[in-house]
């Protein structure tokens, strides 16, 4: 076996993001005594205990460091206490928003699978939550988020905006991302009222035509979206979307897995880079009690090794020893309604699954 070698930078953030990343820190050290390769962890500060350490949630040498390493593991970021709407600096805005146009990381993907056991947990019917595997891939640092903003007492205005390169780049992810799948993507627009959706629905059809023949492309309505989205969630591969589209879909399609403690992501850039975290948010009702669910940060994990240190193999013994756990019927509060296992149990049972491979 060769040995990889990589520099990882660890930000557990706030809320139960530290909870949840030291129990995928024992995940992912498992794998590199496993498989043997030279994980090294460079643990730093990021979000609102940022801020109250240094008055800003990314600091130099947080910067430094990310930018120094292969892959960024994130927590989660934010609170109550720095929610308030006229603070100058919040975590997520100059925290999240600048980390990513900072690291040039432009594209968000993320993957909504079911477990059988779990689909019982969802609101939707049974029979519509078999076989659901999809991937949205989710453009990040464009259009109406980061339009100009204008607004008065009486009047307000929201600009979106994206270039054909934009387009073009967030399109390639989604190409390359469905050739190793079901060779299917769905993009999503508003072609019927929105310019940038035009150009959005040309140029995605122009690029799969010349670069990706072999590629099925549909086309689809925001709103006819959400709709199939709820009614035949298993037609899916691979989605993508714009910036906003995308933000209203995947909360949308968290509902199918009965829990949205099980969701990872990757935000990444031209290159291997990427940054990795659950979608789930900092919770800081639950925060410190020991039940915050780390599956979707484990599985964060798992597409860290997969996507920014093309370790496959490794990827894959994580995502079956989450399935293998699960229907073992070991399961956090958020997934059962009796006798739960803590943050801490879950990790441990996941880790116990990887040194027996």
């Amino acid at each position: 076996k060769t040995t990889m070698k990589a520099d990882i930078t660890i930000m557990p953030g706030d809320g139960v993001g530290p909870e949840i990343t030291r129990e995928a820190v024992k995940v992912l050290q498992a794998i590199g005594s496993v498989f043997d390769h030279d994980f090294s962890l460079n643990e730093v500060l990021f979000g609102g205990i940022a801020i109250d350490a240094t008055g800003t949630p990314y600091p130099e040498k947080t910067q430094q460091s990310c930018k120094n390493s292969d892959a960024v593991l994130l927590g989660a970021v934010g609170g109550p206490k720095w929610s308030d709407p006229n603070m100058k600096i919040r975590p997520e805005k100059e925290g999240l928003l600048e980390m990513r146009a900072d690291l040039g990381i432009y594209a968000n993907i993320r993957p909504i699978k079911t477990y059988q056991e779990l689909i019982d947990n969802s609101p939707i019917k049974n029979r519509y939550l078999e076989n659901i595997d999809m991937v949205f891939v989710r453009e990040l640092t464009g259009g109406i988020y980061f339009g100009e903003k204008k607004k008065t007492d009486a009047f307000a205005s929201d600009i979106c905006e994206y270039s054909k390169v934009e387009i073009e780049r967030i399109t390639r992810v989604a190409a390359n991302i469905a050739q190793g799948r079901r060779k299917k993507i769905t993009s999503v627009d508003k072609a019927n009222v929105m310019a940038t959706s035009q150009l959005w629905r040309s140029t995605t059809t122009e690029l799969i035509e010349k670069e990706y023949s072999e590629l099925e492309l549909e086309h689809i309505f925001i709103d006819a979206a959400t709709m199939h989205l709820l009614s035949r969630p298993a037609d899916f591969d691979v989605i993508l979307t714009d910036n906003l589209f995308g933000d209203i879909l995947t909360d949308e399609a968290a509902m199918l897995t009965g829990s949205i403690g099980m969701l990872p992501s990757a935000c990444l850039g031209e290159d291997s880079f990427g940054v990795y975290e659950p979608i789930h948010g900092s919770a800081p009702d639950i925060a410190n009690q020991g039940i915050a669910n780390p599956c979707g940060a484990i599985l964060s994990v798992a597409m860290l090794l997969q996507y920014s240190l093309s370790l496959e193999e490794e990827a894959q013994v994580i995502e079956q020893s989450v399935a293998g756990v699960i229907e073992e019927s070991i399961l956090t509060k958020d997934l059962t309604g009796s006798g739960y296992v803590s943050t801490e149990e879950m990790g441990t049972a996941v880790t116990k699954k990887i040194l027996q491979t």
